[in-house]
């Protein structure tokens, strides 16, 4: 008989996901950004979107490919920007998928207990910016 040493860790819910829509969408608005914020579960499903009605429209997209990226990777973006630059890492794996990646600043991976639960992405502002907004989100959750 094996025994498992792994505990099982809680995935991200929907109110998760409301809890870091809130906190972003209060940090766009303190900065006086519109912005469009994404929230994907561990199998990079959409849990919760919004898009401030003044947002750019290509934010919608970009806060998506953000969280997905972050997912993907289980990195920020922003830590992943040099990474597809001409010899980069990455450098090819923008084109290499069928689903788009992002490699701009918005995105981070939620954790909970040190496991990836998920990702938020945030798009509209610039991307340190969007950095700062997903991060106080996370931040916001951690502190639920």
């Amino acid at each position: 008989m094996t025994t498992s040493t792994a505990t099982a860790v809680a995935p991200l819910t929907t109110q998760d996901a409301e809890t870091l829509i809130d906190a972003a969408r209060r940090a766009a608005e303190a900065a006086d950004v519109t912005v469009a914020i994404t929230v994907l579960d561990a199998g990079g499903h959409l849990l919760a979107f919004r898009r401030d009605d003044r947002a750019v429209l290509i934010a919608g997209e970009t806060s998506t490919r953000k969280a997905y990226t972050a997912l993907q990777l289980n990195a920020p973006t922003a830590d992943l920007v040099d990474a597809v630059q001409p010899g980069g890492l990455f450098h090819t794996l923008p084109t290499a998928l069928d689903r788009p990646l992002l490699f701009i600043a918005g995105g981070i991976p939620v954790h909970r207990d040190g496991r990836l639960v998920g990702a938020i992405g945030v798009g509209g502002g610039a991307p340190d910016q969007d950095h700062g907004f997903a991060t106080a989100a996370v931040e916001a959750l951690a502190g639920a």
